[in-house]
């Protein structure tokens, strides 16, 4: 699998080393020392970058199946890093060729990461090898970035939103590792999401339950929440990014909640009220 340093890949990796043995796993890293605790444990560390086609091959030998951790790296750029990781397994001979997408999967979709989403599923569907695409729910850890201080002003201000399946990152390992063991299915996965999928309204008024304090959601213009990004920081073309959430979230693009991911870990998955309670009530409250 690639980007095992990485949140996810990292998460995937310790959930594998639960089911298998360490032998068994091999991983596809830019930086070998920041894995060399896994090479400790016995996994399969190479060097491997989706810019180098060459480097690609070689940590891809001998693989029956190869995890493709979506690039950080947005739109032709991003897509053509991913064509070339698909390429470099199925020429290692891999069986089967999975990839870490998106529920909102979609080409015309107004966030970005999920149209890349879209078409890398293209390149899996020419590949000529096997191929899954892990349908994944948006990432509940993006939650407390959206509250920003909401918490404290009593104000959560935000363009118009949708229902969403928010996903945590360990629920989509622990399912995705079950997945790579026990078989994957052709194509798009189910949808694999949280338990319930929830709009902002519906955030705020969770955190106010939380926190004991009245948290009121306010409907604003993109153009001003984009100064607000900015104004905090955020660099423009990540707000850009951001904003485009807010559309394909109204129309549903990021929902409904589906039942596959509690299926495949068995147990049921977390709800964000979980995530909200982790991030915004103290240790020991």
């Amino acid at each position: 699998m690639t980007g095992a340093t990485g949140v996810l890949g990292r998460l995937v990796v310790d959930r594998l080393l639960e089911i298998v043995p360490a032998g068994e796993v091999g991983v596809s890293v830019r930086d070998p020392a920041k894995a060399q605790d896994l090479a400790d444990r016995g996994v399969r560390v190479r060097r491997g970058d989706f810019t180098e086609p060459a480097a690609l091959a070689d940590a891809f030998a001998g693989a029956d199946q190869v995890l493709v951790v979506s690039a950080n790296t947005l739109g032709p750029d991003g897509v053509a890093q991913h064509r070339a990781a698909i390429e470099a397994a199925v020429a290692a001979g891999a069986g089967r060729v999975l990839y870490t997408a998106h529920q909102g999967a979609r080409p015309d979709s107004p966030f970005a990461a999920a149209a890349d989403h879209a078409a890398t599923e293209e390149i899996l569907a020419g590949c000529g090898a096997a191929w899954t695409s892990l349908r994944n729910g948006f990432y509940a850890n993006t939650v407390p970035m959206f509250l920003a201080d909401a918490a404290s002003t009593g104000e959560l201000r935000l363009p118009d939103d949708g229902p969403v399946a928010w996903t945590t990152r360990e629920d989509l390992a622990a399912a995705t590792a079950r997945l790579l063991v026990d078989g994957a299915p052709d194509g798009p996965t189910a949808p694999l999401t949280g338990p319930e999928a929830v709009d902002f309204e519906q955030v705020a008024a969770t955190v106010g339950e939380l926190t004991g304090r009245t948290v009121r959601r306010v409907v604003v213009e993109p153009a001003e929440y984009r100064e607000i990004l900015v104004g905090r920081g955020v660099p423009e073309h990540a707000a850009d990014l951001l904003l485009g959430f807010f559309p394909a979230a109204a129309r549903g693009d990021f929902a409904p909640a589906d039942p596959t991911l509690a299926e495949l870990v068995g147990r049921p998955a977390s709800p964000i009220e979980d995530v909200l309670r982790a991030t915004l009530v103290p240790s020991g409250s």
